[in-house]
Order: C-alpha cells, then sequence, then structure tokens
C-alpha cells in the first residue's frame, strides 16, 4: 500500500478542489516529505496517474491575469472516494502496516466517525496479538535473546515491536474515547490541517519544481 496515493486523495479531498502546487504545499506542512515518500515529482505523478485512473477529476484552468502558466485543478471522485476510505481504513487496522502508511492513516484519521476510528485501532491490537503468538512459538521471551544465540535478537524485536505497538495503540484509544478530537459527524471545532493560497509555510522546501504548474 502506498502512503503517496491516500495522501494526496486526503489533501484534494479536504480541500475539495486543489492545484498541484496547493496539495504539495500542504504535505510539506504536514512534515510528510520527511517521513514518507510525498517529495514533489511523487505528488504530481500521483496526481496525474489517478486522474487518468478515474479517482480524480481534472480540470484545466485559464492561464493567471499575473500571466503564470496555466494550471490543472482536481477533485476526488466518487470512486475516488471509495478508494479514499479503503485505504484509511487498512491503514488503521493493518497490523504490519509501514510507518509511512499508518502515519498517513492518523494524519486522516478524523475523516472517520469517532467508533469506527476506534474499532479499526482494535483491529490493528488483535492483529499485533496473533503476530506476537506466532513470534513466542519459536521463542520465549523470558528466556531471552541468548537463548536462540545472536539469531534470538530478532525475535527480541518483533516481541519488542508488539508490544510496543500495541501499547500505543492502546493509549491512542484511550484518547480518542476519552473525547480528544472532532471526527466525522460531530460538532464543534475541527483543527484545518491545510494552507490558504498566500498562507506562507513554515515547513516548505521552497525549491520549485516543473509540476509547480500543474
Amino acid at each position: 500500500m502506498s502512503a503517496i496515493r491516500l495522501l494526496v486523495l486526503g489533501a484534494v479531498r479536504q480541500h475539495g478542489r486543489a492545484h498541484g502546487y496547493q496539495i504539495r504545499n500542504d504535505l510539506e506542512y504536514w512534515g510528510a516529505h520527511e517521513w514518507s515518500n510525498a517529495k514533489p515529482g511523487s505528488i504530481y505523478h500521483a496526481l496525474k496517474q489517478m486522474a487518468k485512473q478515474g479517482l480524480l477529476h481534472a480540470y484545466e484552468i485559464a492561464p493567471s491575469t499575473a500571466g503564470g502558466p496555466p494550471r490543472t485543478e482536481y477533485e476526488v471522485t466518487e470512486k475516488g472516494t471509495a478508494e479514499y476510505f479503503s485505504l484509511l481504513r487498512e491503514s488503521l487496522k493493518s497490523f504490519d502496516t509501514k510507518l509511512d502508511v499508518l502515519s498517513a492513516g492518523l494524519g486522516l484519521i478524523v475523516d472517520l466517525p469517532r467508533d469506527e476510528a476506534v474499532a479499526l485501532l482494535e483491529q490493528r491490537i488483535e492483529g499485533l496479538r496473533k503476530w506476537r503468538d506466532s513470534v513466542t512459538e519459536y521463542y520465549t521471551p523470558e528466556g531471552g535473546p541468548g537463548q536462540l544465540g545472536h539469531i534470538g535478537e530478532i525475535m527480541h524485536l518483533w516481541v519488542h515491536s508488539a508490544d510496543t505497538g500495541a501499547q500505543w495503540t492502546r493509549e491512542l484509544i484511550e484518547r480518542i474515547e476519552g473525547g480528544a478530537y472532532v471526527f466525522a459527524g460531530e460538532g464543534g471545532e475541527r483543527f484545518v490541517g491545510i494552507l490558504a493560497d498566500d498562507q506562507e509555510n513554515p515547513y516548505g522546501t521552497g525549491e520549485p519544481h516543473p509540476g509547480d504548474q500543474d
């Protein structure tokens, strides 16, 4: 599963309709260029590919009055919305999700109802439990990693990862069930993770890219 597809669909959806530079700016604002493959080239490629696949609708817009190049604006289609929520749910419930995909899912988790977000995270915990059990069929944590020579350090890493992953997920569920954040369908002011066209991005790279005209 690719984090870039989830991130781009989520960012476009938040705007309603946006051009490539807006999406790039938002994802840099989230720091996604540091923890995922959301680099400029990947973002523009994903936009064009998903437009070809019918997940995004591309609108050709006229050049600006200032004489800038024409840009393409994108909007998530019905098919794209279905794909977005499928990717989002998978990113949260899968125990073996890569860290960049999980991070993308966390950044968009409030697009789901609160109860559904909790249920998906509980599936993640169950997956981690089963994974841990499969590892401990061959390795007993109480015996320490040395029982299998240096190979035991691999088993030790897996068990530790399962334990810490489950604990982190339980703490997140506790915060969500305790009322943290505003989820889909709830009243209240939600955190806005997108930038206005004239708003400076404090975390942007500031480097131009050929796709910035898209």
